[in-house]
Parts: C-alpha cells; structure tokens; sequence
C-alpha cells in the first residue's frame, strides 16, 4: 500500500470580499498524482507560490482537496471521520517553528503529541528525551520556549513530530533557520529514523545540498508536477532547473560550469569523489579569465587611519533577564567598528547572540553595559534622538510578518517614510521605488501584506527599511525561505544599492555561500563572543575550527581542499564557483 497517494488533485484557495461573498479562486495545486511509498525519501522543490506547502498541507490533513482525492496511508484525507488517523500517521514540520509550540517548558511542548496520543507517562518522558537528544537540545529541556532563538526553536517543533512515532513525516523548509551544524543534526535525525523504524519522509527545501541522499526528486511549478525523477536525473538538469527559479548543489554547479568551459564533465555531479574522477580523465582547455581577476575582485571598502566608524560598539554586553532562573549573558564585551561603505556578515551557531547584537544598532534594545555610538555620538546618553539612530539604521527582522501590519502592502511600505516627516506623495514616490527594487510585482501593491507568500513579505518588510533610505541596513536571515531565484534577486540587488550609494549593510545569514559571495568582512559570533573579525578568506582559512562551533565553510572550501588532497594543485582560497573554475583550470594546465 502507498504511504502517500493522490489522483487528479486539485486544490483552490476562495478569494472573499468583505462581505464574505466568493469573488474569485486561485488554484495552487493543479490535477497533481503522485504515489509515494513506505520508507521513501521524497524531496520536493518549487520556487515560492509552486504549491509545494499547499501540497504538504494535504499529506497532514490541513487542507481538504477541492477536487481529486488524496490518501494517507490508505485513508482519504477528505473524509472528516479520517483526519485524526491522518494527523497520526502523518507528522508535520512548519517553516516557522512558532506555528506548533505551545507548551510553556520546552520537554512539556514535546511530550504534549505523544500524551495526547494516549502514550503512558513513562514513555512519553522516554520519547521526550531520546527526541531532544536527537536534536541537540536536551540542555534545554527545562527553558521556555519563547527565550530560545528561531533555530533553536526549529529543533524543539521537530523533536515535538518525532515523539509522535509517526509513519511519515512532512517538513516543510525545517532548516530554513538553522545553522550548518543544526541542519546537519536534522537531516541525520530524520534519516535515522528513517532508516532504524522505516519512516516516509517528506522534505521541501531550497537548499539543494539536502536533497542529495533523496530517493526522488519532484519539481513543481504552479501547481503542476514539471519533473519527478532520482536526484542524479533533476540535477542533471541545471538550466531546466534554473527555469523553475531552482538551483543545484555547487558541487554540480561546479561540474556543470566546467562543462561549459570545454571540459569533459558528465551532467549530473553528485559528490567530490565523482568531480575528482571526471577531472583526472580532463585535458587542459584555453580559459581566457586570468586568475589574479577573479580572485581580486572584491576589494572591500578602502578604511584610512582617521575616518570614523558610522557605528562603534565599545565593550557592550547584554544579559536577559538578569537576576532570574532564565538569566544569560548573551552578548560578550563586544567591541566592534563599522565603517561607512562595508558589506559585513555576520554569522554563528544557533544562539550565538548573533540576532541580540544588531538589534542594539538601532537601539532596539540597550546595552547592559557598555556603548554604542553612531557618527561619535553615545546613542545612551541623555540627550540622544533614538528616532535619528532609527531613520539612519534600518532592521529587517528574521520573521518579515513581525514587522507588518497595514492594511494593503502599498501603506505599509509608506509607513516609515510618513514616520519621517514627509508628505503622503513624497512618501508614495519612496515607496513605489522601493517595492521597485526589491521586485515585487505591481499587483501586489493594494493586496493585504498578511495573504502574501513568505518570499513575498520578506521583499515587502525589505522595501518598508528601503524607503526609509537609510545609512545603515541590517538584515537578519533575509533570504531564508526564498526559492535561489528570489535569493539572489535580493542579495543582487542589496550589494547593487551598497555599492552606488556607499550603503552600510551587515548581513546576518547561516548560509556560507551567500556570505562568501557578497560580503567584504566575517564577524563570527561563538556564545556571545566575537570569534573573528576579518576578510572571507581569512575566516573561512579556519574552517575546522568554525566547524567546531557549529559552522561551516562555503561548500566550495571543502572541494578545494579534497582536491588539494588528492593531487591537484588549486587554490584553496577559493570561496565561490568563479573562483572554484578558475583554479581548476588553471591547476588542469600546470598538470
């Protein structure tokens, strides 16, 4: 029997007016059959508004189809007397952890699932404490859930679905908050599982390195199946991918532009061992781009010895909740300077304190001890206008819905410029440029920012900072649950707006990649401290050492240095896929 089952599935979602009256219909999910087996790794990719979570929603039973039936483990989900059994049998992981926590102590929200199955106490404390082992967050068994950070809150939803014994479990984007230790601690968790008590697993993910050890692979593209085969056959697809807004794991990624540069690389890399095989088989090709181009070609921002920093934290520290059980010193005696001009990332391990530093940039929250300056000015001091610091430093926060609440998109990106002093149409011109640059389509603007997609709203929180034109832009995850497309759309168009309006951008992210590619400047969080302070290339030189902590390198520093080991003389400086190809062909030459 089939773990999971549809035919001619079709789900719409009703547009209402105020009135409740049905005005229209979008349909998300279009005559979709798939037929998906016991024990079966599926992962399913699509780009934002694909149908990809509408699709997961009905495996779960949070959706009834419109037309067309869908079976769970034997049972239609369209049956009322049938969604219990569903929801047992199928287990569900939202992208935002906040979703599905409700207990007030972190081992009480995990054993809340298998006590309302009827599971005896003393099982269910087993379950509790096998499943936040498995996610790492057993230390925190006895902490409220609403003092943890987003990734940490990520793992406490999933240990809750994991007690639950389910027979097939549904993650919707589970990692879309995690560190690079954290995902791999997920993954290596639901494969387990999978493996010791032959759990289904349903994955939806836009990082493509996850979807390696898939069984299959299904693309979705507006509401339709557009490809469904192994994972060797999708990714040997890439610019069919590329179509779909998709992408590829850099290590195919790196095959693939290879390929393009003459060699003989077949389509569809999977690992480095593959890639070294492939390369040692390779004669030498013309390439015209000289090395010393690609690897100099981020500069950073020239600092002279008397220029001042636009920001300057001197020796700041924070504590939460100072005095009570919840106490913790979040932020170390951090001293920092930002100039004017830089691109600097900032990333550490989940609860790292990464998240509580910017937010003292525009002095969100204060200082336990310490100062913060901006432009030489002590933001503490008495006399200080907060609401200068906050028109000149912007924040995008690491959940977009946090900061939205107008009535249509268009208002609500007006807000800040209106908050500024200026009159309604100067605040509209703001605000249409804004949404402009972010690549919101026009038909967005009178929508309500509530019934937007989470790309959507991420570009919708973005414009709302951009119209501001601030000095300084602060984006905590902006790119996470973004399909590739959207990604580098946004991240594009950042370094495009730092680079011609010398804007200051720091850059919270837990992806390598996209620190590796655009910023000029690593600041490495580890428990509250500053772990290093220094170009990509010199941080990311540290890569078992950041590993320790909980982080990673660029997938493309592991490949250099396996190739290095294995006889190739490349640079293992190399961060990115420009720089990656470039010192293969070089080295492939000198061989």
């Amino acid at each position: 029997m089939s773990m999971i089952k549809t035919k001619n599935l079709v789900f719409e979602y009703e547009k209402r007016d105020d009135e409740g009256n049905i005005i229209g219909a979008h349909r998300a999910i279009d005559e979709v059959n798939l037929d998906i087996e016991p024990g079966q790794f599926i992962a399913i990719l699509g780009h934002n508004g694909s149908g990809k979570s509408t699709l997961a929603k009905h495996m779960n039973a949070i959706l009834a189809p419109s037309e067309g039936t869908m079976w769970v483990d034997g049972k239609d989900t369209g049956e009322e007397e049938n969604i219990w059994d569903v929801r047992q049998t199928a287990g569900m992981v939202f992208q935002n952890p906040d979703n599905q926590i409700i207990g007030t102590v972190v081992e009480e929200d995990v054993g809340f699932g298998p006590e309302n199955l009827g599971v005896p106490t003393d099982e269910i404390w087993k379950r509790v404490e096998e499943s936040l082992s498995a996610v790492g967050m057993i230390e925190y068994r006895h902490h409220s859930p609403n003092k943890l950070s987003g990734g940490q809150k990520q793992r406490v939803a999933i240990a809750g679905v994991v007690a639950m014994r389910p027979k097939c479990i549904v993650l919707d984007e589970p990692t879309a908050m995690l560190d690079p230790n954290g995902r791999k601690e997920v993954l290596r968790t639901v494969e387990e599982l999978r493996r010791k008590e032959h759990v289904t697993v349903i994955l939806i993910t836009h990082y493509m390195e996850e979807v390696i050890g898939a069984d299959r692979v299904i693309v979705m593209d507006r509401g339709h199946v557009v490809m469904d085969g192994t994972t060797r056959e999708i990714f040997g697809q890439v610019d069919l991918l590329k179509k779909y807004r998709l992408d590829v794991p850099q290590v195919t990624l790196l095959g693939y532009e290879l390929k393009k540069k003459g060699y003989d690389i077949p389509d569809g890399i999977l690992s480095v061992d593959e890639l070294l095989e492939a390369l040692e088989k390779c004669k030498a090709v013309d390439v015209k781009t000289k090395a010393s181009e690609v690897f100099n070609r981020k500069k950073g921002t020239v600092i002279s010895e008397k220029q001042q920093p636009i920001l300057k934290l001197d020796h700041v520290n924070y504590v939460y909740s100072p005095g009570t059980a919840y106490e913790k010193h979040a932020v170390k005696d951090i001293n920092l300077d930002i100039y004017e001009g830089q691109f600097i990332g900032v990333i550490g391990h989940t609860g790292s304190g990464k998240s509580t530093l910017i937010q003292h940039l525009n002095g969100l929250i204060k200082a336990t001890d310490g100062a913060l300056y901006y432009k030489g000015e002590n933001i503490y001091s008495e006399k200080y206008n907060l609401r200068e610091l906050r028109n000149n430093v912007g924040l995008v926060f690491q959940y977009p819905e946090h900061q939205l609440f107008e009535i249509d998109v268009l208002s609500d990106v007006c807000f800040g410029p209106k908050n500024q002093g200026l009159s309604d149409e100067e605040a509209k011109e703001r605000a249409l440029e804004a949404l402009k640059l972010v690549g919101l389509p026009e038909k967005y603007y009178e929508a309500s920012p509530f019934d937007l997609s989470g790309g959507q709203k991420r570009r919708v929180a973005i414009a709302g900072v951009l119209a501001m034109k601030p000095k300084v832009l602060v984006l905590d995850e902006p790119t996470a649950g973004l399909d590739p497309k959207g990604r580098d759309e946004i991240l594009d168009q950042i370094a495009y707006l730092q680079r011609a309006g010398n804007l200051t951008v720091i850059l919270v992210s837990h992806s390598m990649e996209d620190i590796a590619k655009y910023v000029d400047r690593i600041v490495v969080m580890n428990k509250g401290n500053k772990m290093y302070d220094a170009e990509p290339k010199e941080v990311f030189a540290h890569y078992k050492e950041l590993e320790k902590v909980g982080l990673a390198a660029p997938q493309v520093t592991y490949m250099m240095h396996a190739l290095a080991e294995r006889g190739l003389q490349v640079n293992t400086e190399a961060t990115t896929i420009e720089e990656a190809v470039e010192t293969i062909s070089k080295a492939l030459e000198n061989r």
